[in-house]
């Protein structure tokens, strides 16, 4: 997995006006965009549909993903949801500051 290349991305999208352009362009541009990355298959994907949760899952940090969520028109509660859901569809965390040790519904010992 190239989690540095996604969270390269999304800090880039978030800073650089000419890597929105093209992102929101869309089609082939956001494709060579995209392109310029990294990335595997499905990071690429997550990235390309907008898919928050997965990218949560796939170890993105949340701060970055604040970020991209209101380029995508995302509002503050439904960002917040859309990482929850993420974990629900996708599993736990795989990498990353947030990557879940145990599974979705267990409890730390001593929590």
């Amino acid at each position: 997995m190239s989690l540095y290349a996604m969270q390269k991305f999304l800090f880039a999208l978030s800073r650089d006006a000419e890597v929105q352009r093209r992102y929101a362009e869309g089609g082939d541009t956001r494709k060579a965009l995209l392109g310029g990355y990294d990335l595997s298959d499905e990071e690429r994907e997550a990235i390309d549909s907008g898919d928050v949760g997965n990218l949560y899952v796939l170890g993105c940090n949340g701060q970055l993903l604040m970020h991209f969520a209101p380029l995508l028109g995302i509002p503050w509660a439904d960002y917040l949801e859309a990482m929850r859901e993420g974990v629900r569809k996708y599993g736990p965390v795989r990498a990353g500051i947030y990557a879940m040790t145990t599974g979705t519904d267990e409890k730390v010992a001593g929590v």
